[in-house]
């Protein structure tokens, strides 16, 4: 089995916190006015909806060197949905277009990286999450 760390700490002077994993770092805040927010990063729905789309992006590169083929332009588009009190993310819709060198048409590993995507894949299946005080 495989894991994943990544680590969050408040950033002083600010209500946002700074995420990062080695050595790559990301802002999460809430919007401008919203419960202290100052819109310094991005909140968690962009988050949720960057890593779906992120992780397909990898994907499509994963599944494009093991076929051997090369990708030019790749293009993915993530929406997601939000719902209730407190919000939930009830759907989430991807677009995806990508253009290979060779010409050939990149359907096939449009639906390669579909079985492969770990972030859609894990979603769908519908992960336990645990929260738990460390105080």
């Amino acid at each position: 089995m495989v894991s994943v760390t990544v680590e969050l700490r408040n950033v002083e002077g600010t209500q946002a916190a700074m995420g990062w994993a080695g050595g790559h770092t990301i802002v999460v805040d809430r919007p401008e006015g919203k419960a202290g927010g100052r819109g310094l990063g991005f909140n968690g729905a962009q988050l949720l909806a960057l890593a779906i789309g992120g992780c397909f992006c990898n994907d499509l590169r994963y599944v494009a060197d093991k076929m051997g083929v090369g990708l030019g332009k790749i293009a993915v588009s993530v929406s997601v949905e939000l719902e209730g009190d407190p919000l939930l993310t009830t759907a989430a819709t991807m677009s995806v277009s990508c253009e290979t060198l060779d010409g050939s048409d990149p359907q096939r590993i449009i639906d390669k990286a579909k079985m492969s995507c770990m972030v859609s894949n894990s979603l769908r299946a519908g992960i336990p999450v645990t929260i738990q005080s460390s105080a």
